[in-house]
């Protein structure tokens, strides 16, 4: 994962944001095991969502939109994450601060961020269980 440190992402209050194999660090923060461990959950739930999404928007490339396909899926992880964040904000009555913690990626990352060995066990697509309210 390529770190790179910078004064504006991610925004105030947020020290770290996984972004397509990047790892972006607001100023001076420190990342410690644990941080980079929530971050790795991230990065290994980007790469199930890729692959997956390439496989169910192949009709796309058969359909001659190619360009469609690849951009959804590179950005399919962050298009779920955002509509699951915007349902999670009307389930708890527009805290968004609840509604991130509450995201099912989030769940298994912050779930799991201070089991150094997670990864090591993680079954594929572990996200998945932490759809619920």
């Amino acid at each position: 994962m390529i770190i790179y440190r910078n004064k504006h992402i991610p925004v105030q209050g947020f020290k770290a944001f996984f972004f397509c194999g990047i790892l972006f660090v607001r100023g001076n923060a420190k990342i410690d095991d644990v941080t980079m461990n929530h971050e790795s959950v991230h990065s290994r739930q980007y790469v199930e969502v890729g692959i997956l999404s390439l496989i169910l928007l192949m009709p796309l490339v058969f359909n001659g939109l190619w360009w469609l396909w690849l951009i959804l899926s590179v950005f399919a992880f962050y298009i779920l994450y955002v509509i699951e964040w915007f349902v999670k904000l009307f389930v708890y009555k527009f805290d968004k601060r609840k509604a991130y913690r509450n995201v099912s990626f989030e769940r298994e990352a912050y779930s799991n961020e201070k089991d150094l060995s997670y990864l090591d066990n993680r079954k594929r697509f572990a996200w998945i269980k932490h759809l619920k309210n």
